[in-house]
């Protein structure tokens, strides 16, 4: 039986009796038993077969009704199936795993909550891979395998078959799991003569994490390009989640769940329909399915990787004008982000954002989430008494659905230490301090809430804020971005984000010497999170307009 490893621990854990607190304990670095010996248990091994080497990483139990799926696919914070997560450290092919009703869960806290009844289970292993990073420390997390750190599907990690069993958390018995396959390599789409695909090995990234790491991008080309030799296109960089699909989803045949993506493709045939190339990124990190593209010291210096591999890469291998004017940035969420702090962080580069809802731009607003001010991330003070949940996002019509709280335990549970591949982990990872044992330091305490204030002033320091950024530097960045940043968002956003956007409008529109000259427009009345008044043809018409008004008189 395999000793099990928990992240740290500041509750008493009720199991029939108050078991006394046993351990207040360090993710990675020291590990507890503690098992309950009058309760349901499952005992998950592996198929020897399978690795010959000892295994890290983060094992997951998922229980379920739900039988249209496997249940690996059921993992979801808002409305997925109850799962219970611990690391693995050194695990060898021969031994087992022991989960209790000790054992933390998400949507069910413990083995004891599930009710009685007949569920199908499966387990999975994330892999971890050993990084020995060049700042000196060395951790385990999950080495992308060009899957977009889904888990469920990437290569490398183990599962089991999927078995119905009847559970009954009161009743002492075992229940065997075998981990028994290894997930597939992802098999990517062809190139054609429209999409073409590059991946290279970054040497950047690499020296930092210590292991190879590569980053790539989707190319769109406009019609004519292989005839038409000798001309050269503007490109625009659309920024967004791990994708290897056509930028703006372009699709020859229709798509009955994108019909914007084929709609675009009987424009870009046309000859009346602008030329342009469209690029999206491949970025992703131990941590995420996209970097951020920027710089953190958690993960790497993916900034200068974009901006001094791929994108000269980019722009040597295809015809792109390689002048700022012809260079224009665009995306939602966090593309959105991104492409606001790239225009930001390199005015002379890029000539334009078109910025879609963007991830938190002004820290006050994290969210519903003061980082400065607020003193807990998941509780709000209602007088001396009353504390209210503070909600993480909400329907269109204002109805709150999840709690910060909870989306922080289910990453919790997912993978301790920033190591879920969830939202939370990469805003930690990339904004926020490296913590002693080499993982991101917690912008608030994962159990009880509590912030930590010199992570949040570290934030704001590093020009994560990208409001304060510009704020503090608008007299040297604002002659750089006249008539350069345009704004959409839902009046509505799921996540609270137009409250950033307002934030940087009202700042913006009373900036002087010089007046920043761009736009914002909100989707009025209750229009959600991905509001986009703009088809992806139009999108493009309009950056193409905007090139040519501001193309330079001598450019031929």
């Amino acid at each position: 039986m395999r000793i099990l490893e928990y992240y740290r621990i500041k509750q008493y854990y009720y199991i029939g009796f108050l078991i006394p607190l046993l351990v207040c304990l360090f993710p990675d670095s020291i590990e507890a038993a503690i098992l309950s010996s009058n309760s349901l248990k499952f005992e998950i091994s592996i198929t020897p077969e399978l690795y010959k080497k000892p295994l890290n990483g983060r094992l997951l139990l998922i229980i379920t009704k739900n039988n249209t799926s496997e249940p690996r696919t059921q993992i979801n914070w808002q409305n997925g199936a109850p799962f219970f997560g611990i690391n693995v450290k050194n695990l060898g092919s021969r031994e087992s795993i022991i989960i209790t009703d000790t054992v933390p869960g998400y949507l069910c806290q413990s083995l004891r909550d599930i009710p009685v009844g007949d569920y199908y289970v499966q387990a999975l292993l994330n892999v971890y891979t050993e990084f020995h990073r060049s700042d000196g420390h060395v951790i385990f997390a999950h080495m992308d395998q060009w899957e977009g750190q889904h888990l469920e599907r990437s290569p490398g990690n183990l599962i089991s078959n999927v078995q119905k069993v009847h559970l009954d958390p009161s009743t002492p018995y075992t229940i065997k799991i075998v981990l028994s396959k290894k997930l597939p390599p992802i098999e990517m789409p062809k190139d054609t003569e429209w999409v073409k695909r590059i991946k290279i090995k970054s040497k950047l990234l690499t020296k930092f994490w210590g292991h190879p790491i590569y980053i790539g991008a989707t190319i769109l080309l406009p019609k004519n390009y292989t005839k038409d030799t000798n001309t050269y296109y503007p490109v625009n960089y659309d920024q967004g989640h791990f994708e290897t699909n056509a930028p703006y989803g372009f699709s020859v045949l229709p798509n009955k769940h994108d019909m914007d993506g084929h709609e675009l493709y009987t424009k870009w045939i046309l000859d009346s329909f602008p030329r342009m190339v469209c690029v999206t990124f491949q970025h992703p990190t131990p941590y995420y399915d996209d970097s951020y593209a920027v710089n953190s010291v958690n993960n790497g210096p993916y900034g200068d990787a974009i901006m001094n591999e791929l994108i000269p890469y980019i722009e040597t291998k295809f015809r792109i004008i390689r002048k700022p004017y012809a260079r224009i940035l665009s995306g939602g969420s966090t593309g959105g982000w991104e492409a606001l702090a790239l225009q930001l962080y390199y005015p002379d580069f890029f000539g334009g954002a078109w910025v879609f809802y963007p991830d938190p731009i002004d820290f006050h607003f994290y969210g519903l989430l003061d980082i400065y001010n607020d003193d807990n991330a998941f509780t709000i003070p209602k007088g001396d008494w009353r504390k209210i949940e503070r909600p993480m996002n909400r329907d269109k019509f204002g109805q709150p659905l999840n709690t910060l709280k909870e989306m922080s335990h289910f990453e919790q549970v997912l993978g301790s230490r920033d190591r879920s591949g969830g939202q939370l982990a990469i805003w930690e990872a990339t904004f926020c301090p490296v913590d002693n044992d080499g993982y991101p330091k917690h912008l608030w305490d994962p159990i009880t809430g509590e912030i930590d204030h010199t992570v949040s002033d570290y934030m704001r320091e590093q020009n994560y804020d990208l409001l304060y950024y510009l704020k503090t530097n608008w007299d040297k960045l604002g002659p750089k971005l006249v008539d350069k940043l345009h704004f959409y968002c839902g009046d509505m956003d799921g996540y609270y984000l137009n409250l950033g956007v307002y934030a940087i409008e009202k700042f913006l529109e009373n900036t002087k010497n010089p007046y920043y000259n761009g736009s914002f427009e909100y989707g009025r009345p209750i229009e959600g999170h991905g509001w986009n008044p703009l088809s992806s043809s139009q999108t493009i018409e309009i950056m193409d307009s905007y090139i040519k008004a501001h193309k330079p008189k001598n450019e031929n």
